[in-house]
């Protein structure tokens, strides 16, 4: 599914790779992160703090995707699913599937793991800040906020995403015809795919130029998955193989 992927390191017998694009999404966020939200919530720090938190907050949010993406993988295995690794890319993670799943009930529990570990780990982030003060106060709600985001928009009824995968598992188990389930699952994913796209256009019109590309290009994203997901499935008779942000 990527090229030019960089091997980072080996989990559970899982092979962790970052592609390219990942430094982009990183650098966006670390901005973002630097010279925006901290000074804004954490205001009377020097900015070298702001940078600092700013890289926590960066670092956290690739353990949190690739913790998201091993709760895929690890109940895929227990379904019998073979898992090649996870990649990092600069819409967040994918674990990619050498076998896909041969029922709806193990697509379900599969898709569903990921997002229910990202609330599991918010909760967690949000109880530490509890416990926390200062500037690590702060780094952990963010984090806790940002899992609650990573789990919500994973739900999202795209396919391949884990919304979309849950969508096509239940019309799969409803009708018993995997190709049929997914024309549905991945007709949705196109639909809102434009929908982001038209809200990037709408917010490139009112000025927002960086927010209108960034859902321009997570639309097109979002559909060209889906096209690519129904075409695999049309062929092959077998589902895309990747699940993920």
């Amino acid at each position: 599914m990527f090229a030019h992927r960089l091997p980072l390191f080996q989990l559970l017998g899982l092979q962790i790779r970052l592609h390219p694009s990942w430094f982009l999404l990183a650098a966006l966020v670390l901005w973002s992160l630097g010279a925006g939200y901290f000074p804004y919530v954490a205001p009377g720090r020097a900015p070298f703090v702001y940078w600092i938190m700013a890289a926590a907050g960066v670092l956290g949010l690739a353990v949190s995707v690739v913790a998201h993406e091993m709760a895929h993988a690890l109940v895929g295995r227990r379904f019998g699913m073979s898992i090649a690794g996870i990649t990092l890319f600069v819409f967040g993670g994918v674990a990619e599937l050498d076998s896909e799943p041969t029922a709806p009930q193990g697509e379900a529990l599969m898709a569903l793991a990921g997002p229910l570990f990202s609330v599991a780990a918010s909760g967690l982030f949000y109880g530490l800040e509890d416990m926390s003060g200062g500037v690590t106060g702060v780094v952990l709600d963010y984090l806790g906020f940002l899992n609650l985001l990573l789990a919500g928009f994973n739900m999202l009824p795209a396919f391949p995403m884990d919304g979309g995968r849950v969508l096509r598992a239940a019309l799969w188990a409803w009708r018993g015809d995997v190709v049929w389930a997914t024309r549905w699952a991945t007709a949705g994913a196109a639909v809102l795919g434009l929908g982001m796209m038209a809200v990037g256009v709408w917010q490139i019109v009112e000025g927002a130029l960086a927010a209108g590309v960034w859902w321009l290009v997570v639309g097109f994203f979002v559909r060209a998955a889906a096209a690519q997901a129904f075409h695999r499935v049309v062929q092959t008779n077998s589902p895309v193989s990747a699940i993920g942000e």
